[in-house]
């Protein structure tokens, strides 16, 4: 049973996450051979100000 967890910095529209969870859940069934009903994917949104890249926070840039 795949279990994909997508982490981004910042929001998803609601449009976006169905779009990411359809596509990957389609490449899962055709290239792993998974079925769509046992493939779960979840969305973790955090804050631009909790997310530091080269020492630096994104709400920064």
């Amino acid at each position: 049973m795949p279990y994909v967890h997508i982490r981004t910095a910042g929001a998803l529209s609601r449009e976006q996450r169905a779009k990411i969870a359809e596509e990957i859940t389609d490449t899962l069934e055709r290239i792993a051979h998974k079925p769509k009903s046992y493939t779960y994917v979840t969305f973790e949104e955090v804050a631009e100000d909790k997310w530091a890249v080269a020492g630096k926070l994104l709400d920064e840039e």
